[in-house]
C-alpha cells in the first residue's frame, strides 16, 4: 500500500509512513460537517429556530480515536459554523450565509426565491457545494490538527521504538551476560581441571585420600605429584603420613634416604626427614642424619643440631696418678656417657658426678640431649694414666766371683712380683717366679731380675753376674 500524501510504499501492518510521518488512512475519513450542513439548511428552509444541538457533539469527537486533538478541534469548528448558519438563516439573511458558507451559500440565497422543489434541488446542490467549501476549509484546518495529532503518534510511536531498542538492549545485555556466565564457567570448570592436575592439587587429593582411609590411592597421588615435582616437600611428607598409617617405618625412610641422596642441598626434604623421625620417636637418628649435610641445610636445621658435652681433662696428655673427668653442656640439656670403649646413646649412663679415671686407657664416650628429647652426636676421648715406674729391683749378692756357694736373693717390694732368668734372657711373667733364696750355680751365671705390679707394669731389670769356683 502507498502514502496517499507522498506515494511511499508502506510495508504491510505499519500504520504510520515512515517517509512522512502521516497516519495511514485504513478508511476513509468520516466528515460530519456534510449531514451537519444539510440538516441546517433543511431546519431553515422549514422554519425551525433551533437545530444547534442535533448533532452529538461527543459522538462526533470520538468518532475517530486516536486522533487526539483533530477530533475535538473538528467539532469545535462545526459546532461555531453550525450556529453562525443558523443565526444567518433564521433571520433570512441567505446572503450572509452565503457569505459565512462561501460561493456556494450565495447560489442558495438566489435559488430560494424560486419554486420550493427547484429551492431544494439547489439548496442540496449548495449544501454539497457548502459542503465541499467548507469540508476544504475545514479540511485545511482539520490537515493542520491532524498533522498535531500525526506528530503525537510519531511521538508515540518514537517512544515505542526508544522502548523496543531499550529491550531489544537488555535482551543483548542478558545475552552477553548469560554467555559470559558461561564463559567464567567454562574457565572455573578448566580451572578446577587444571589445578587437580598441578602439584598441588595432586598433594590436594592425596591427603582427602589419606584422610579418608584410602592409603593406596594416597601413595599413588603423592608419588605422581613427586614425579611432577622432586624437588618439594609436602608430597614426600604425605608419602611419609601414609606409611606411618600403615606401620611401614623402614620403607617410609627409605623415600626419604633416596630423596636426600639426590637431591643433598634440599633443606626442605631434609626438613620433613628430620619432622619424619620426630613423629616416630627415632630422634638418636637425626644427628647422624645432619652429620655432615651443606652448610644451607645446617643452617636451616640448626635447632635440631646439638653440640656434644665439653670434656674437662685433655686426652692428649698422659697422667701419672688417677684423675676426675668432669663433663659440661649446655643449661638443660642432658649428657649420657659410656666408659667401655662403645658409643654413648640415650640409654647410657646418665652423667650426675665425675668421672674416675684409674690407671691405664680410659676410654670414654658421651653426648648432649636437649629439650626436645633430640641427642647430639657422641663425643669419644681416651685418656691414659701411667703410674710412676719403680726402681729396679734390689739383688744379692752383687756382682763377682765367689769360692764358696752362696744364695740369691730379690728385694720384693709390696704389690709387685719378681721374675727372673739366669741364661741371660730378659725376664718376663712368662719367666721364673721369684719365690725365695735362689742357690748361686756352680760356674759363671748372668743373672736377671724384674718386678711386676698388679696391672702388668714392670720395673727396669737387675742384672748380675756370678762366676762360683767351688773348691
Amino acid at each position: 500500500m502507498k502514502c496517499e500524501y507522498c506515494g511511499y510504499e508502506i510495508p504491510e501492518g505499519m500504520l504510520y509512513c515512515e517517509s512522512c510521518g502521516r497516519e495511514v488512512r485504513i478508511v476513509p475519513d468520516y466528515n460530519p460537517l456534510e449531514d451537519m450542513l444539510t440538516e441546517q439548511i433543511r431546519g431553515a428552509i422549514n422554519g425551525e429556530e433551533s437545530f444547534d444541538d442535533y448533532i452529538d457533539y461527543d459522538s462526533i469527537r470520538n468518532t475517530r480515536p486516536g486522533r487526539g486533538g483533530t477530533g475535538r478541534s473538528t467539532s469545535r469548528d462545526m459546532r461555531g459554523a453550525g450556529r453562525s448558519t443558523v443565526r444567518d438563516m433564521g433571520q433570512g439573511t441567505v446572503r450572509g450565509t452565503s457569505r459565512d458558507m462561501g460561493g456556494a451559500s450565495r447560489s442558495t440565497s438566489r435559488d430560494m426565491g424560486g419554486v420550493s422543489r427547484s429551492t431544494s434541488r439547489d439548496m442540496r446542490g449548495a449544501g454539497r457545494s457548502t459542503s465541499r467549501d467548507m469540508r476544504g476549509g475545514v479540511s485545511r484546518n482539520t490537515g493542520n490538527r491532524r498533522g498535531t495529532g500525526t506528530e503525537n503518534m510519531a511521538e508515540r510511536d518514537r517512544k515505542r521504538r526508544q522502548a523496543e531498542r531499550k529491550k531489544a538492549k537488555r535482551r543483548k545485555r542478558t545475552g552477553c551476560l548469560f554467555i559470559l556466565l558461561l564463559i567464567i564457567a567454562a574457565f572455573a570448570g578448566g580451572g578446577v581441571f587444571l589445578y587437580r592436575n598441578t602439584y598441588v592439587g595432586i598433594v590436594s587429593r592425596g591427603n582427602q585420600a589419606l584422610k579418608a582411609g584410602e592409603l593406596n590411592r594416597a601413595i599413588d597421588c603423592f608419588e605422581s605429584a613427586i614425579r611432577k615435582d622432586e624437588s618439594k616437600k609436602e608430597a614426600y611428607a604425605g608419602l611419609a603420613k601414609v606409611y606411618i598409617a600403615k606401620n611401614d617405618l623402614d620403607w617410609a625412610e627409605s623415600i626419604f634416604q633416596e630423596a636426600v641422596k639426590k637431591q643433598p642441598k634440599n633443606a626442605d626434604i631434609y626438613q620433613v626427614y628430620v619432622e619424619f623421625y620426630m613423629d616416630t620417636d627415632q630422634k638418636e637418628k637425626i644427628p647422624l642424619l645432619l652429620e655432615d649435610v651443606d652448610a644451607a641445610v645446617s643452617e636451616r636445621l640448626a635447632g635440631y643440631i646439638v653440640a656434644g658435652p665439653q670434656f674437662s681433662l685433655d686426652d692428649n696428655e698422659t697422667y701419672e696418678d688417677v684423675q676426675e673427668l668432669s663433663l659440661k653442656t649446655e643449661d638443660g640439656y642432658t649428657i649420657f656417657y659410656t666408659d667401655d670403649g662403645t658409643d654413648a646413646t640415650i640409654h647410657s649412663k646418665e652423667y650426675t658426678e665425675p668421672i674416675q679415671l684409674g690407671e691405664g686407657t680410659n676410654e670414654i664416650s658421651a653426648l648432649s640431649v636437649d629439650q626436645k628429647g633430640v641427642p647430639g652426636l657422641p663425643v669419644k676421648k681416651s685418656y691414659t694414666v701411667e703410674l710412676p715406674i719403680v726402681d729396679p729391683p734390689a739383688v744379692a749378692p752383687s756382682t763377682g766371683q765367689y769360692s764358696q756357694a752362696v744364695q740369691i736373693e730379690i728385694k720384693v717390694p709390696e704389690g709387685y712380683t719378681a721374675y727372673y732368668t739366669m741364661n741371660g734372657e730378659e725376664p718376663t711373667t712368662a719367666s721364673a717366679k721369684y719365690t725365695g733364696p735362689i742357690d748361686m750355680p756352680e760356674g759363671e751365671t748372668l743373672f736377671k731380675a724384674v718386678l711386676v705390679n698388679g696391672k702388668g707394669r714392670t720395673s727396669g731389670v737387675t742384672t748380675r753376674n756370678y762366676v762360683l769356683e767351688a773348691e
